[in-house]
This record gives C-alpha cells, sequence and structure tokens, in this order.
C-alpha cells in the first residue's frame, strides 16, 4: 500500500532503500525520492512472503531530467549515513551553507562567526584541527581544501549556495572502496537542484549580536543577500545563483603574556587596562589587547552558474562554473594606557608593578583578498538497470589570494609583510562504471558492482616579501617562500553482493598511489630543495547486513584507509612578526582501521540508528599550535598510536507524537585516547585534541499550519582537550575548549504562496564558550524571500 504525501521526507522509505531491495512500507514520501528508488523498488523481492511488489512508473517529465534518477548516494553503501533534507534545514537559522550540518549526529561544525572560512567538520574520533580527514563533494566535484590539515584549510562552502541544495548526506567513516583515505572521518554529499520550469527568487537577511569579554562591549552586525534564476527548457536546463555577503565577527584573539614575576623598573611604562585571569592551564595570565585575526570584518560575493542538457533520455552531461571572492579587514586594539591616556602599543611595560615584555608585532592587524574560481564537467548514464558510467572533472583555481600584516600594532601604514598565494589549487578526474542487475527471481544472487579511476593534484605557491606600507605598498625585498606538490592515483573496485534474499555482503579494495614532488624553501637569497615521496597502499573493505525483519537492519562493516599528508604539512611554513609554522617533510600517512556494528530501526514514523564504532588510527598527523609565546609556533608531528572508540544513537521522523511534529536528535560519546607517542610520552594514555565526551543534538519543527513553522533546537558538546597532555583544566576560557550547551529557535511564516519571512536567534541564552576563540553571543536573524 502506498500512501504519499508529497512535502515531506519518507525515512522509512529512504532506511529500506538503503538496507534492502525487498518488500518496503512508505508512509511519506516526496517525488524526487520515488524517483531514486524506482529502480529498487521495481525489483523489490521477499522471499518470506508471496507479496510482491509491483513496478512503479515515474514520467520522466516531473522530474525535469528527461530519465531515471540515481540516488543522491549509492544504496548499497556499507557506512551509516545520515541525511538533512531542504524541507528539513528551510526552518534553521541557516546563512551558510556549513550551517546545515549542524545538528548532524556526532558532527560539530568549527564555525567562529558568520563568513568564517574556517569552518571544518570534526566528527567522532576527527578532531576540529584535522580537515585533511573529511571530504566534501558538491554534485561529485571536490570542495575539501586537501591542500593542508587544518582549520585554515576549511573545504570550500562558499563554491554552494544554501538556497541550491536538495539535500545533504554525511556518510561516516572510511568503508566505502569509492571514496579515498581522507573519508577516515565523514564524506559529505551535497545534492543540488536544477529547475523543472521557470523559477526565480530574492532572499535577504540581516543579523546582529551583542558580545561582552575582557576589554569588548558592543554590537557586531552583519547582511546577507541572495537571488537565483533558472529554468528548463526541452533538454536543457540552468540555474544561476547570486549572494553577497558583509558581516562583523566579535573579536577572534587576545594578546596574552603569562603574568610576570619581575618588579618593574624605572625605565618600564607604566599603564593601566590589562585585564588578569586564569589561562586553560590555570596559570594567571595577562591579556593585552584584540589580536591575531582581530575584530574581522568580511565582504564576500559569489557567483554560481550550473548547466545541464540531456543528450537522450539517459545521458545527460553537465557543466559548473563557481566564483567567489573576499576581501577582509582585521583591525586590532590595544586595552592598555600610559599615565596621560595614550595607547601603548610594545615594548616594556609596568603592570601591577611587575615587568612585562610586549613584541612590536603583538598587536598587529592584518588585511587581504582572495578571488577563486571553481570550473566542472560531467558526463553520466542513467539506466535504471544493467551499465552506468560517469566522468567528473574538476579544476580549482586561487587565482589572486593577497594577505597583509603591519609589522606593529600603531595606527598608521608602516612597515609590514606581504603573502601572496597566486597559482595555488587542485585538479581532480573521476572515471566510475557501474552494473545495477536486471530484477532478480527470488532466492537467486544479484550482484551491484562497481570500479573507477581517481586522479587528483594538488599544488601551493606562497611567497611572502616585505613592504614599506603593510595596507598597500608595492613588495620590496624578497623574505621566503614555500612551494610543492602532491598527486594521488587511484582505481578501485566494490561489489554488493545479495547472496541470500536479507543477506548483503559488499566488499571492495581501493589501491592509491601518492607522491609530493616538486617542494622547496626559500629565506632570502638560500633555497632549499626538499625531496620528493612517494608511497602506495591497498585498502580493503568489508561489510556484512542481515535484514531481521522488514524494518530492522545489522550491519557490521570494516575497511583500512591510509590518509595522506598534504602539500602544506609537507613543504609549507611560515615566519612573520605573529606566527612561525614548522612543516615536516618526513611524515608518515595515516594508518587507520575502522571498525563499525550498526543497527538501523524504522519506525514510529522515522527511523533509529545505533552505531558502535572504533577507529584505530596509527602515525595520527596533527598541528599543535604554541599561543604561548609570540610569535606562536605550530609544529607537524606523527603520533603513534590514537584509539577512539564510541557509541551513537540517532532518530529522524515526521509526525512525531502529533501531526506536524517533526524531530531529528542523536547522542552520541566517544571515548578517544593516545596509545603511542614516543615524541611526547607524558601525552600516552590521556585524550587526543579536542574530541569531546559527549556531543547531543535536537531540532524539532512543529508545522503549526500550511504557512506557518516553529523550530527549537539545541546543540551540546561535553568535556574535551585542547593540549595531548590534558593540562588544560580550565576549559571554560579565552584559549580553552569549554563544554556547551546553545539553544537556537526560529519562527517561519508565508503570507503568501510566493512570500516568505522568517524571525529567529542562535545561542538563545547567550552562552559564552569557547573553542580556543571565543564563540559568538545570542545572535538574532531577519529574514525576507521572494519567489517566482
Amino acid at each position: 500500500m502506498f500512501n504519499f504525501t508529497w512535502d515531506k521526507l519518507g525515512l522509512i522509505a529512504r532506511a529500506n532503500a538503503h538496507r534492502r531491495t525487498h518488500r518496503v512500507t512508505l508512509s511519506v514520501l516526496p517525488l524526487s525520492i520515488i524517483q531514486s528508488l524506482v529502480p529498487s523498488l521495481a525489483h523489490a523481492n521477499d522471499a518470506t512472503t508471496s507479496t510482491m511488489l509491483p513496478t512503479v512508473t515515474v514520467n520522466a517529465a516531473a522530474s525535469g531530467n528527461g530519465g531515471a534518477v540515481q540516488p543522491a548516494v549509492d544504496p548499497n553503501l556499507p557506512a551509516s549515513v545520515e541525511t538533512v533534507t531542504r524541507k528539513q534545514f528551510e526552518n534553521w537559522n541557516v546563512t551558510n551553507t556549513e550551517d546545515v550540518l549542524k545538528y548532524m549526529p556526532n558532527l560539530a561544525v568549527r564555525k567562529r562567526f558568520i563568513g568564517d572560512l574556517n569552518s571544518i567538520i570534526a566528527v567522532r574520533g576527527t578532531s576540529n584541527a584535522q580537515s585533511a580527514r573529511g571530504l566534501v563533494y558538491a554534485d561529485g566535484l571536490l570542495l575539501s581544501n586537501l591542500l593542508g590539515n587544518n582549520y585554515s584549510f576549511a573545504p570550500r562552502w562558499s563554491m554552494v549556495a544554501p538556497d541550491e541544495i536538495q539535500q545533504v548526506d554525511v556518510i561516516y567513516g572510511p568503508f566505502s572502496a569509492l571514496y579515498p583515505g581522507n573519508s577516515l572521518g565523514a564524506t559529505v554529499l551535497i545534492s543540488t537542484r536544477m529547475p523543472k520550469k521557470f523559477e526565480a527568487q530574492a532572499n535577504v537577511k540581516a543579523f546582529t549580536q551583542h558580545f561582552s569579554l575582557f576589554g569588548v562591549n558592543q554590537n557586531f552586525s552583519g547582511t546577507e543577500a541572495s537571488a537565483s534564476i533558472g529554468d528548463r527548457i526541452g533538454k536543457f536546463s540552468y540555474r544561476l545563483d547570486v549572494n553577497h555577503l558583509e558581516n562583523t565577527s566579535q573579536p577572534l584573539q587576545f594578546a596574552t603574556l603569562t603574568k610576570s614575576s619581575k618588579p618593574a623598573t624605572a625605565g618600564d611604562t607604566p599603564v593601566t587596562g590589562a585585564y588578569l585571569y586564569n589561562n586553560p592551564n590555570n596559570v594567571p595570565t595577562a591579556v593585552l589587547g584584540v589580536n591575531g585575526e582581530g575584530i574581522e570584518h568580511t565582504v564576500q560575493d559569489q557567483f554560481k552558474l550550473k548547466l545541464q542538457y540531456d543528450f537522450t533520455p539517459t545521458l545527460q552531461a553537465g557543466f559548473t562554473l563557481g566564483y567567489w571572492h573576499q576581501t577582509y579587514n582585521s583591525p586590532t586594539s590595544t586595552f592598555l594606557r600610559d599615565a596621560n591616556g595614550n595607547p601603548v602599543y610594545s615594548g616594556k611595560v609596568s603592570i601591577g608593578g611587575y615587568e612585562y615584555t610586549i613584541p612590536a608585532a603583538a598587536l598587529a592587524p592584518g588585511l587581504g583578498q582572495s578571488e577563486n574560481w571553481l570550473y566542472g564537467v560531467s558526463l553520466k548514464t542513467r539506466n535504471a538497470t544493467g551499465w552506468n558510467g560517469e566522468a567528473i572533472a574538476s579544476y580549482y583555481d586561487v587565482s589572486n589570494n593577497v594577505a597583509r600584516t603591519a609589522n606593529s600594532g600603531v595606527p598608521g601604514n608602516g612597515a609590514g609583510t606581504v603573502i601572496f598565494g597566486n597559482g595555488t589549487g587542485w585538479k581532480t578526474l573521476d572515471l566510475k562504471t557501474t552494473y545495477t542487475p536486471a530484477s532478480p527471481q527470488a532466492g537467486l544472487a544479484s550482484h551491484w558492482l562497481s570500479f573507477g579511476y581517481h586522479y587528483d593534484n594538488y599544488f601551493l605557491d606562497n611567497e611572502s616579501y616585505n613592504t614599506l606600507n603593510w595596507r598597500d605598498g608595492a613588495a620590496t625585498a624578497f623574505a621566503n617562500s614555500f612551494k610543492g606538490k602532491t598527486q594521488t592515483q587511484a582505481v578501485y573496485a566494490q561489489d554488493a553482493w545479495h547472496f541470500l534474499p536479507r543477506w548483503k555482503f559488499v566488499y571492495g579494495v581501493r589501491y592509491e598511489d601518492w607522491r609530493a614532488y616538486d617542494g622547496s624553501q626559500a629565506i632570502a637569497a638560500t633555497t632549499v630543495p626538499l625531496a620528493n615521496v612517494s608511497q602506495n597502499h591497498f585498502s580493503p573493505k568489508a561489510s556484512l547486513s542481515f535484514d531481521v525483519t522488514d524494518d530492522l537492519t545489522l550491519r557490521a562493516s570494516i575497511g583500512r584507509a591510509y590518509r595522506f599528508a598534504t602539500v602544506s604539512e609537507l613543504f609549507q611554513g611560515k615566519i612573520n612578526g605573529s606566527s612561525i609554522i614548522n612543516n615536516n617533510p618526513n611524515l608518515k600517512p595515516e594508518d587507520a582501521l575502522s571498525k563499525e556494528l550498526s543497527a538501523e530501526w524504522a519506525h514510529w514514523n522515522g527511523l533509529f540508528r545505533f552505531s558502535l564504532f572504533q577507529d584505530d588510527v596509527k602515525n595520527t598527523i596533527l598541528s599543535q599550535t604554541d599561543t604561548t609565546v609570540i610569535p606562536n609556533v605550530t609544529n607537524f608531528q606523527n603520533i603513534g598510536k590514537v584509539r577512539s572508540r564510541g557509541v551513537e544513537t540517532s532518530y529522524q521522523g515526521q509526525d512525531v507524537f502529533v501531526r506536524g511534529l517533526d524531530l531529528l536528535a542523536s547522542v552520541a560519546y566517544t571515548q578517544s585516547k593516545i596509545i603511542a607517542n614516543a615524541q611526547n610520552p607524558a601525552s600516552v594514555g590521556k585524550y587526543f585534541y579536542r574530541i569531546p565526551l559527549w556531543r547531543v543534538s535536537a531540532a524539532a519543527t512543529y508545522h503549526i499550519d500550511a504557512r506557518s513553522a516553529m523550530t527549537l533546537a539545541a546543540r551540546y558538546s561535553g568535556r574535551q582537550y585542547n593540549t595531548l597532555t590534558n593540562v588544560d583544566t580550565n576549559p571554560d576560557v579565552f584559549g580553552g575548549t569549554s563544554s556547551y550547551l546553545v539553544a537556537d529557535a526560529k519562527f517561519t511564516f508565508k503570507p503568501t504562496k510566493l512570500s516568505e519571512i522568517g524571525v529567529g536567534v542562535d545561542n538563545l541564552f547567550d552562552e559564552r564558550y569557547f573553542v580556543y576563540h571565543p564563540y559568538p553571543g545570542r545572535t538574532f536573524y531577519v529574514e525576507a524571500r521572494l519567489r517566482m
């Protein structure tokens, strides 16, 4: 019996589609999901009953795609998958693309403010300083910035407009041979939508927060405006999105010095205005002012064009052009004043009768700009059964990237440094073929096959120069440069073998050949070439699942993965007045053995998931920054072995308890510990860097009527450590990593069928929390949308 409700997600159907190919009970299901399930529904069978599922036929014109539509994710994926759809997140406070992930199970997004470029994901035993352990794709195009492996190398979320997203799927762990070893944490698949007829829309948002900490007590506000237009004309469809964002963040960093015990001398300048607090290690510390990234003002512009053409009902070509431009200005400020009220930025000063030495660059401001292009082409077939092929090529070009930093905090346009990152970027090519069997007869074995080839090439080129005028001056004397490239080629094969009506065995292997080359460092007149390195590894995978009933599936998965070092970990350094980064060309690849037991139960108008997981990662690569010294010093290192164990429970459902109430909720416990670390024996047995013991999230949306909805949501993150030796015993302060409970809310109202207004708030109770940087205070949103 089929009962379709077009405007809601059929979680029961999705659960069964991912797990089996026999009888499925559908309660609520949108058209797009029906289309994606056609191949499996049409061929479903159940050896335990004589009831056969009837063939479902979907008109191609209804889909707007001219043929059978493949699901967003492989229905035979041997891993846990969580999905959020447009119907869910359109009732949340979503400004940037990464916001759609904020309530996903055992996942956190390191987003410090609206427009933050450093928004990386943390999941299970992967911390928010290990960006290369996550993959993000948009319609098959790789958005992951695998040039590095820390907060500076977040996925290029800006190449996807929130309004174009149809749904997002998160695949947990490296259990599929279809994805590289960077899937060790999670793989995020963003599926965007193309128009079925002419459509246009415009959207404006405004947001503001009040922030108070140390010497800052003020409001910080921003706006966003976006528009899109698209149409389908016969076999051709297009979509154009533009977006403009401007925002000013709260202070992101403060200049600090450990409390001095040296008495001041007559030559020291007496100052007032410093704040004293105990830092995360419970050491008394003086706060001197706002420094580092300061109070960042950012202006971002985005342009996205997608074209599709259906040569035949089963052959489709696509083209993507993305453009993103940013300018930022990071002013700093000093809290210190001398006896005459003049600001003090550096030198020897007397604070409370004790002597402090403030480096010239301690309060240095910065600014910069970046221009980025994404080019993508695809060609794929979409047959319901038999063989299909797909080819996707992409090129991400950082065509213009300039970062300027002053040598001192004194206002003006004095000497400084300028770093050029032009010519940095990456290229990818993916070739894939799959086989979907025709309708098997009851009791006969069947195989779903996948074969593929992957190529990527990452290249980094940073050059730093001195300049007489840090804001806008020409480059003068050469300071240093860091260059290098990596290349990976991989082939893989995977088979989903349905060897009995209720049993499925998914097994595969991936072979990866990786090399790093053309690396060099130059300082002044000295250039040091770095040796080429190469590695190759096989990564086997296996998963066995059993459908206990039509609504309950058990699965056991195991997989090996190798995460190779990135260009910046191997070759890139940095030397300026505020920071020093020491690369390591001798890094070994991360070697992970991951295991998972899971149960999925379709019940109560939704899907329950329970998972046990364990990741054993040898040679874990981590960069740690010593912020207690100026300049800050960052070092890359291998850690012998880190083991992460945990349990996840999640639920997604519609019409829960009462009609119109949609709910998603999760609770996760992760214990991540260092098992071996020859370089730092004191860390053995300690909790790993920035992995909270508990993560809890929930979002409940009540559809009051057809025109209005109310969402209440909450996110909780438990105790975690900011040091490998767990000496940070005072985490709920600047520089620490807090536990936090944050509540969000939004009310959405549609005055007409073509208009919408929304009012929302994040951090409802104005929680002051930190992940080293202070996170935003209570933030209010208002938005308006018009559609055609």
